[in-house]
């Protein structure tokens, strides 16, 4: 494990057990690396409730409710999907928060709007914190993977 996802893994966790909340994640291009992340943290079941690793559309839908309109309209890759995707995650979860990934880890995939390494991050809280972001990261697969873990663990809004 790369000691910089875990230190943010395990700082992530310190916030949510002083606050006694709980997050739960909604992965698609990282398959399952931020749980992997979070559980690598001795104690994460005190904040930890589930991950869905929803790689497919299909799986987005049957298991997070992301709306096929959504996908039609705006793409698996894309903010609606995301948000819809981190509701998803608490809709579904006893989580106080949720955090989703979507994007194009590649190296195939992009298109000329959404080029390989583009990655839409969202996090939402049942208090009604939500926030979503684009990046665009450079390198091969596991580089844009890795900086979409990381991202993804520091930017929990609570």
């Amino acid at each position: 494990m790369d000691n910089e996802i875990f230190e943010r893994a395990e700082q992530l966790g310190g916030l949510l057990k002083a606050r006694g909340k709980k997050i739960a994640t909604a992965e698609s291009c990282t398959g399952g690396w931020i749980a992997q992340a979070i559980t690598e943290v001795p104690g994460s079941s005190a904040w930890f409730d589930r991950g869905f690793v929803t790689y497919s559309n299909a799986a987005k839908v049957q298991m997070l409710g992301v709306r096929q309109d959504t996908l039609e309209q705006y793409g698996a890759v894309s903010a609606e999907t995301a948000m819809e995707m981190a509701a998803g995650a608490l809709a579904n979860s006893d989580a106080d928060c949720a955090c989703a990934v979507t994007g194009i880890a590649g190296p195939d995939g992009g298109t000329p709007d959404k080029p390989v390494g583009t990655v839409f991050i969202a996090w939402q809280c049942k208090n009604g914190g939500s926030e979503v972001i684009r990046k665009q990261f450079a390198g091969n697969r596991r580089q844009i993977r890795k900086q979409t873990v990381k991202m993804a663990l520091e930017g929990v809004v609570l």
